[in-house]
């Protein structure tokens, strides 16, 4: 029964209980205070008379004191029943009739689809890849205003006001997997009831407390994702190369060294080709918007904001800098970590456990932070040592305070990298354009793994997998530099 009809049928009994209320002490009055007695429909006409404010009949003046005091309380609740009756009742009563009706079940024509419990920004993404590939995807939602929200966005959804209902109204014997995505507890309660319900094929869980990862694939999960750990993963081994190194076997070549430089929006290099550049160094790469171009050719235009990165000898990369008009980004200094929440504990323990050094700025004291105050003041970045650090790690909980933090750091250092945690993927443009050079969103990366799990691929969180060979290349003297299909090895030859 729908929540209006349940509030409508509560409003005509709780009227009916005040117009009977009001018909016997009124019948009672007017025999034993006026002595006028009243038969009991007179008394019911009355009764709905007054609290319908409708006027009287016969009967319009009272002589004791008592019937005039009956006589106005009840005017003043047929007063009040009309304030009430309609915010309370006939407006969620008209709304719940025009507007469009939540789905209780899913379509019958609906298969080989995934079940995804429970929608939020972690599988935005997802939901998108899927429909990409012609994979149909069914949302079951038991939070109404959550159901009404997915449905105006196009997405398919069903409605179920109690969890253990929700595998009985999504077409199960259909699904080709499930995905998980509520709180731990309702995601293994949901898990026990699929299997319980003979449902044999993949079901993969988004868990918020790692602890809980073995527990959940023990309750029949196939496999259990900690999105906000991958998400830090990914953003300290951009930061740290001790972490993870952009260019192995970069270190066996002496006299050479990989560096990275911005490219501002002002410099005479946007919208130039690569060859027309001319830079001293070797480019091996190029960063735009998070995304690492590695095959590039000689027309690739350079775009404002985009983060070259260079190999050469230090001369090279000192002339390449000058060519661009730019200070090489920095690749020494402390780490500066925004906020200390689950994403920036696992970046600060990633990042100290390789040995590097790391500042944590948070609001609130606490144990291993070292800043207290917030990261959009900007006297507190400056107390923290942004115009020293390597870069700034924003792992804050809101897109905006993301956003407007980028936009404050720019201006207090223009140089210092800026990494960024995002929640919504939606948000990561505006991000970039704020001058975030890399950021990331939690909906991307679990959307990235989960749907090439589900679409038979292989995810990678990251795409610079590279590596240094240092070979003789005394054969090739003398012959010209193409453009080639390589596995992702930078050939160094010496001759």
């Amino acid at each position: 029964m729908q929540r209006s009809h349940r509030r409508l049928i509560w409003l005509f009994a709780g009227v009916l209980a005040v117009q009977l209320g009001a018909t016997l002490i009124y019948q009672l009055g007017m025999t034993h205070l006026e002595g006028k007695p009243r038969t009991f429909l007179q008394a019911f006409e009355w009764a709905g008379e007054t609290l319908s404010t409708t006027g009287y009949g016969f009967d319009a003046k009272w002589s004791h004191p008592l019937m005039v005091l009956l006589v106005v309380a009840v005017q003043f609740i047929g007063v009040f029943f009309v304030f009430l009756i309609v915010p309370i009742y006939l407006l969620p009563f008209l709304t719940e009739r025009f507007e469009q009706r939540l789905p209780r079940v899913a379509d019958e024509k609906l298969d080989k689809h995934v079940v995804v419990y429970g929608f939020s920004p972690t599988v935005e993404t997802l939901l998108q890849r899927l429909a990409a590939n012609g994979i149909p995807t069914l949302v079951v939602e038991t939070d109404e205003a959550r159901a009404r929200a997915v449905m105006e966005i196009g997405q398919a959804v069903v409605f179920s006001r109690n969890e253990e209902d929700a595998l009985d109204v999504c077409r199960l014997d259909r699904a080709r997997a499930i995905v998980t995505n509520a709180r731990d507890q309702e995601n293994a309660a949901m898990i026990l009831r699929a299997r319980q319900m003979g449902f044999s094929r993949e079901i993969y869980a988004f868990v918020e407390d790692p602890s809980h990862r073995k527990p959940m694939e023990l309750a029949g999960a196939t496999a259990a994702y900690t999105p906000r750990h991958i998400v830090a993963a990914a953003l300290a081994a951009h930061a740290s190369d001790q972490l993870s190194p952009r260019l192995p076997g970069l270190d066996n070549v002496a006299g050479l060294h990989r560096r990275e430089i911005r490219i501002a929006a002002t410099s005479w290099l946007v919208g130039m080709t690569v060859a027309e550049a001319k830079l001293p160094a070797a480019l091996v790469g190029v960063w735009s918007r998070s995304r690492l171009q590695t095959r590039w050719t000689a027309e690739t235009k350079l775009e404002a904001g985009s983060v070259l990165e260079l190999v050469g000898t230090s001369d090279a990369l000192e002339a390449a800098a000058k060519c661009v008009g730019a200070p090489l980004m920095r690749n020494s200094g402390p780490f500066l970590i925004g906020g200390f929440g689950e994403v920036g504990r696992k970046v600060h323990e990633l990042l100290t456990d390789v040995g590097e050094e790391v500042r944590v700025i948070e609001r609130a004291a606490g144990e291993k932070v070292d800043v207290v105050g917030d990261v959009l003041d900007s006297s507190v970045l400056e107390r923290a040592g942004i115009a020293e650090a390597r870069a700034l790690l924003l792992a804050l909980d809101s897109d905006d305070s993301t956003l407007f933090a980028t936009v404050i750091a720019r201006d207090l250092v223009a140089d210092v990298p800026v990494i960024a945690r995002v929640n919504h993927a939606r948000n990561l443009e505006n991000i970039h354009r704020a001058g975030a050079d890399y950021a990331l969103s939690i909906s991307d990366i679990s959307g990235q793994m989960l749907s090439a799990r589900l679409l038979g691929g292989r995810g990678r969180v990251r795409e610079e997998h590279r590596r240094i060979l240092h070979i003789e290349g005394a054969e090739y003297a003398g012959e010209p530099v193409v453009a080639t299909e390589t596995d992702g090895s930078l050939w160094i030859c010496s001759v």
